[in-house]
């Protein structure tokens, strides 16, 4: 417990200390004399206040100007603030300097080393107010090999912004631009100007003479008396239109040494790293765990799209499982530094040793010129028995599953045999419904005709107004006409319900006779089916031949 609480302590200190620290970082480290960099001072602590002490800087630095930025923002539901300052320095003298450590506070940023090269030698077109100056970090490079293309806008007059440079582009070499456009100053001949820099990373697809056409700066220089005549500020703006080019340059760019292996990938570069990390750690490795082998191929020069796959060859008892590969370009100040990482899943089959072959790249050091090998060594995985696996021999596995297969047959043979009657039962009764009417005809529910009229014959006779009604309206329901229609063709009938409606609603219901009504029913000639015939319906037939 005691450990524990102490590495939490020390954990919230350090995390502390990184949280208060004074971050100083500057746009770049090589630069030419003359030139300014931007320094940058930046702090997250919301209590700090001040301006950094800028006086050890003035032994090899002139500074030419200060600001501070303050910003807010949202990370996880909560609100950071961070203060920065922005210090633009020029160097007093060239070769390698050191920014010292500043102080803000109690806080005190780290030491920054800085590379100034001597100033290139002034000729008489920089003494144009604006001209272009572009550079190639080397005259003869090999084919797919890095060449740094560095454009410089100079300009001692002021510019709008909306200057523009026509994109780079070539036909036998591949482009891509390094970093964003960077803006600063620098002093050639006692005048200052403003630099519009540009690089861009050059990858010959053919060796030869590759051409780099001249790229075309177009600006806008800002009037002296802009403010006088009080233009719109969404009209024309004044000033004179300026249009400048680069000069053309030639890069010698060689084929691929015959020393190299003609089956080996061709990879030009700087520097290149092969490494390897696991997770976990294969010391303790066990049938059926899971092990992550990450494989991460790293070259100095060369994009990431330009590294080659790192194939390893199947291993007995490993099963693989790997992942897409992911490429990646990091900026440096000598160009791309691309890499290609491999993850893959190696599983174990078996337990004892296994052995991992090693792993080798080919490459040609483009500094030293010579054919280099980046190497991973040979591995050895020491595979132990996992208990929470049942693995037995292949004649115990293989009498274990006869054994569980026999104790195990019957269940399924007794459902397939069920599922057969059930599909048998449900066809039989699928084609037994197929056959019958798609209606049934419906059965008359209640009493039958004969009771119905049963119950009126005695009602009649007992000279009863109510129960003779309810009879009568029940014996009528049950035949083929209304009541209305039969007292309609049958006079006497029509009397008699006009002797029982007059009885229901009278005082005389008391004297009613009802032997009249019951002699009228029997009476009652049926119905003609001429007349039903001549009977028509405004709706169509239901089944028209």
């Amino acid at each position: 417990m005691i450990r524990l609480l102490c590495a939490l302590l020390l954990s919230a200190l350090a995390w502390q200390a990184s949280a208060d620290a004074l971050l100083a970082r500057v746009d770049r480290t090589r630069l030419d004399a003359g030139e300014s960099i931007e320094l940058s001072l930046e702090s997250s602590d919301p209590t700090l206040f001040g301006k950094p002490d800028l006086t050890p800087l003035h032994d090899l630095f002139e500074v030419l100007g200060t600001r501070q930025v303050n910003s807010l923002h949202s990370q996880e539901g909560q609100a950071d603030t961070s203060t920065a300052w922005i210090i633009t320095l020029q160097p007093k003298q060239h070769g390698f300097l050191v920014i010292p450590p500043l102080q803000v506070g109690d806080l005190q940023s780290q030491p920054i080393t800085l590379y100034v090269r001597e100033g290139p030698a002034t000729g008489k077109a920089q003494l144009d107010p604006v001209f272009i100056d572009a550079s190639l970090n080397r005259e003869s490079i090999y084919v797919q090999a890095q060449a740094i293309l560095t454009l410089r806008v100079y300009h001692s007059i002021s510019l709008y912004d909306d200057s523009s440079l026509t994109p780079l582009q070539m036909a036998d070499a591949r482009i891509e631009q390094i970093g964003q456009t960077r803006t600063y100053e620098t002093t050639i001949n006692g005048v200052r100007h403003g630099v519009i820099e540009v690089r861009y990373a050059l990858f010959p697809q053919r060796s030869g003479e590759l051409s780099i056409p001249p790229l075309v700066f177009n600006a806008t220089e800002v009037s002296q008396d802009q403010g006088q005549d009080g233009e719109s500020p969404f009209g024309p703006r004044p000033g004179r239109a300026i249009k400048v080019e680069s000069p053309p340059l030639v890069l010698q760019v060689k084929a691929k040494p015959a020393a190299y292996p003609a089956d080996a990938p061709w990879l030009p570069a700087r520097s290149l790293s092969l490494s390897e990390s696991w997770s976990p750690e294969p010391d303790q490795a066990r049938v059926g765990d899971s092990l992550t082998r990450n494989l991460l191929l790293k070259a100095e020069g060369l994009a990431g799209v330009q590294l080659p796959p790192l194939s390893t060859a199947q291993v007995d008892g490993l099963r693989r499982y790997p992942e897409p590969p992911q490429m990646h370009n990091e900026i440096g100040e000598r160009g791309l530094i691309g890499s290609r990482e491999e993850r893959e899943a190696l599983i174990p089959t078996r337990d004892g040793r296994i052995e991992l072959p090693a792993l080798e790249i080919l490459w040609w050091n483009t500094v030293t010129d010579r054919l280099e090998r980046a190497t991973l060594p040979a591995r050895t995985l020491e595979v132990a028995v996992n208990p929470n696996l049942s693995l037995d021999s292949p004649s115990a596995a293989s009498a274990a599953s006869a054994s569980l297969s026999r104790h195990k047959l019957w269940p399924w043979q007794l459902a397939s045999g069920l599922l057969l009657c059930t599909t048998v039962l449900g066809f039989g009764l699928w084609w037994h419904a197929r056959r019958q009417p798609a209606v049934l005809p419906t059965m008359a529910s209640g009493p039958s005709p004969r009771t119905l009229l049963d119950d009126l014959r005695r009602a009649c006779l007992a000279n009863d107004t109510q129960a003779t009604r309810q009879a009568l309206d029940a014996w009528a329901r049950q035949q083929p006409e209304t009541l209305a229609d039969m007292a309609a063709r049958f006079v006497p009938l029509s009397d008699a319900l006009d002797g029982l409606n007059g009885a229901l609603y009278s005082a005389s219901g008391q004297h009613w006779q009802g032997e009249d009504l019951w002699q009228a029913i029997c009476d009652l000639p049926p119905a003609q089916a001429t007349d039903r015939a001549k009977e028509t319906s405004a709706l169509p037939p239901l089944y028209p031949r």
